[in-house]
């Protein structure tokens, strides 16, 4: 779907919507939800300001894309943002905040604990449940949805959503965490825990093939181990096999072939090398390159498998203004992720 009167060679119009595209969510086949939300960081804050970078970043980004020239033509909508979103993520951000800082001061689960704990956990679900309503609407009018977090708790219902509406779904989970920790540090929707729900509440989800992963607990490899449906291409075993001589090629294929013909990415940036996201709530040594990561993704929808929704979470902002290479990276990587959904499934 092409807007005629839209020049796509030139400055970036700063529209309100990703990339400055001319579309509405009805006119486009792929649909943006922003969620700037990050409750349950349980080290460096920031992601909730993670859209609106990356959108002021987007106008940067140029609209010819190698791996699908004509994919903006196609359509990419911007969903607004909720007038109460942040605000509430806000609020409930200094609720577990406080939690968390008990929990680091050696502090018991007293009633008042308890009590901030339900609060944070109340509002967590109220936001799956609006997310999940809001992908329901966009996958039922038979678009394709994309959500930009955000911590990487938010995704959850849209996971959902696609996994109902497309029963064995896989999971291509590209991240430093394995983010399977039940209820972490008391929060049932933790961003450490995105991945233990998936598994437990998302119905229809298959396969969970995770890559990148090289911070993991005790109880993440057990559950990881003892899952059928979860395959580890941890960062270290990646790495061993490119230090053996294996192609990145063949080990994307190994990757790919755990997966079934429809899948979901869920991306957090951290998966990525730090060099490309130094301010991410929680970074971790080691990690893909980008060039890497886009080939993986590559291979994937080459392989004839659908990318049926995607999110990309945990880009932040410096929090001194005076660096933009986060939301810069961030807004490539969404880029990347829109037109590598609108090739695959055509």
């Amino acid at each position: 779907m092409e807007k005629t009167d839209f020049d796509p060679n030139a400055p970036g119009v700063n529209n309100g919507r990703y990339f400055g595209l001319p579309f509405t969510p009805e006119q486009a086949r792929l649909v943006l939800v922003s969620v700037p939300w990050d409750v349950t960081t349980s080290y460096r804050e920031g992601t909730a300001g993670g859209p609106d970078a990356i959108l002021d970043a987007s106008l940067q980004v140029d609209l010819y894309d190698l791996h699908n020239p004509d994919g903006w033509r196609q359509g990419i909508g911007t969903l607004p943002v909720g007038d109460t979103l942040e605000l509430r993520g806000k609020k409930l951000r200094e609720e577990a905040r406080r939690v968390i800082e008990h929990w680091e001061s050696g502090g018991t689960a007293g009633e008042s604990v308890r009590r901030r704990i339900a609060r944070v956990n109340e509002g967590s679900a109220k936001l799956n449940a609006e997310v999940y309503d809001e992908a329901c609407r966009w996958l039922d009018a038979g678009k394709k949805v994309g959500l930009v977090g955000g911590d990487h708790s938010v995704p959850l219902g849209l996971i959902r959503a696609v996994a109902e509406r497309n029963p064995g779904v896989g999971v291509l989970h590209v991240d430093a965490h394995a983010d399977l920790r039940r209820a972490y540090e008391g929060f049932t929707y933790s961003h450490a825990s995105i991945m233990y729900n998936v598994l437990n509440e998302a119905a229809g989800v298959s396969a969970l093939v995770q890559v990148g992963v090289r911070d993991l607990c005790d109880d993440e490899a057990r559950l990881a181990a003892a899952d059928a449906r979860v395959r580890l291409f941890d960062d270290y075993a990646l790495s061993a096999a490119k230090f053996g001589g294996e192609s990145w090629s063949a080990v994307c294929d190994r990757i790919i072939a755990c997966l079934p013909e429809k899948a979901y990415v869920s991306f957090d940036i951290d998966g990525l090398a730090p060099e490309y996201c130094p301010h991410t709530g929680t970074p971790v040594p080691g990690g893909l390159s980008f060039a890497e990561a886009v080939y993986l993704l590559d291979r994937l929808t080459a392989s004839g498998r659908e990318v049926v929704g995607f999110d990309l979470c945990e880009v932040a902002p410096d929090p001194a203004g005076d660096d933009d290479w986060d939301a810069n990276v961030g807004a490539r990587m969404l880029y990347k992720l829109c037109n590598f959904a609108l090739r695959s499934g055509r």
